[in-house]
């Protein structure tokens, strides 16, 4: 059967497509807050109930009727989904009212409202727009997302059905600490990924755009200037550039080692709370959520053993002979040793040998991902 995939590919609309593509987001944002407004109301709306509003209001307004009822029907579904799974959270987890100015477009079609023909994405109502082909699609596409960034560039990325790869043979297993300085400590240094701080690299100019912003910003209820715009597309290129290659070096660290190892044991880390630290910036800028999801999802998709241990007492506990430190480390000490069997070690070095432990001693199957403490002292 194979894998469902995504395939992501630069779009060149011109300026009556791209004229096309903003209503079309318009009439879906629409009917995105008229759902939110309902639910507000009191109501729960289903996709079945939404749909049946849809049908009445494209019968009276014109404005709807003018637009593509493939990508309206799935805006409701998006929406219903993302209520389903927001059910029982508080309302800062439900679905919110997409602003006309800080909302980025993205449109959703199936098969019956998009075509491919002649390398162009053909889209209802006419709109036809050239697709950058950077590599063969797979298979035929089942559905597909036209969605633009924040630099204005847009992309249509295609849901398609490959051949999963076979995974290599490996054995072994590796544990691994998330930090700042080394933003992955593994049991085996040739798999450390270092922190290479992309973002600090272009921090000069970001700043320089970013002050730019800040002397041709105007008063609320303004329109802003053509300079202050200017400025923060570069802003955002900066931005944007940093964080591409963040995820670059992520992928490529994350494709190394679940090629190796079998089993890859991985502390259950929560960076949120760096971010009233002052080593904040540093641990967004190494995305050590971003990297953990890729490297989970990278795993589970091989067939690997994966494991995620909680963090609790990883630091304090000997690799050696599994005592437990009875006074926490600060952060200023680096070196772990232990008073019970006189182990010396790199304190994330000895946290991650803590977690493959821990990952070892524990009863998991084949892409099962258990949250596991450490052994007591």
């Amino acid at each position: 059967m194979g894998e469902v995939v995504r395939y992501s590919y630069r779009l060149r609309p011109g300026a009556t497509a791209e004229r096309a593509l903003i209503a079309e987001w318009h009439r879906c944002r629409f009917l995105w807050n008229e759902a939110v407004h309902q639910q507000r109301s009191g109501r729960r709306p289903t996709f079945g109930a939404l749909s049946r509003l849809l049908t009445e209001a494209r019968a009276r307004c014109a404005w709807l009727r003018a637009g593509s009822q493939v990508a309206q029907q799935q805006m409701l579904r998006t929406y219903g989904q993302a209520l389903s799974s927001s059910f029982g959270v508080r309302d800062r987890g439900r679905p919110r009212y997409k602003a006309r100015n800080r909302s980025l477009p993205s449109l959703e079609y199936t098969t019956r409202g998009f075509s491919i023909l002649e390398g162009q994405l053909v889209l209802p109502k006419g709109v036809r727009i050239p697709v950058v082909w950077s590599r063969e699609l797979p298979s035929k596409p089942t559905s597909v997302r036209v969605y633009r960034d924040s630099l204005g560039h847009w992309y249509a990325s295609f849901v398609v059905r490959r051949s999963a790869p076979s995974a290599t043979d490996a054995r072994g297993g590796i544990g691994i600490d998330w930090g700042v300085s080394t933003t992955a400590t593994t049991t085996d240094e040739r798999y450390d990924l270092v922190y290479l701080g992309h973002r600090k690299r272009c921090s000069a100019e970001l700043a320089k755009a970013q002050r730019r912003m800040a002397r041709r910003c105007r008063k609320k209820g303004i329109a802003p200037s053509n300079g202050y715009k200017e400025a923060r597309r570069e802003a955002a290129r900066l931005q944007k550039k940093a964080a591409r290659q963040t995820q670059h070096d992520s992928r490529m660290w994350a494709r190394d080692v679940v090629a190796s190892h079998q089993l890859i044991a991985v502390e259950d880390f929560r960076p949120k709370f760096l971010a009233g630290s002052t080593m904040a910036r540093k641990s967004a800028d190494a995305t050590i959520g971003t990297v953990k999801r890729e490297l989970i999802y990278r795993a589970k998709r091989a067939g690997r053993q994966v494991v995620i241990v909680a963090p609790a007492y990883t630091t304090m506990t000997c690799s050696s002979c599994c005592a437990r430190a009875k006074q926490q480390l600060g952060l200023s000490e680096r070196i772990f040793r232990c008073h019970t069997c006189g182990n010396t070690d790199h304190r994330d070095r000895n946290a991650a040998r803590v977690v493959l432990a821990v990952a070892e001693r524990g009863h998991t199957s084949v892409d099962d991902v258990r949250h596991l403490q450490p052994p007591p002292g």
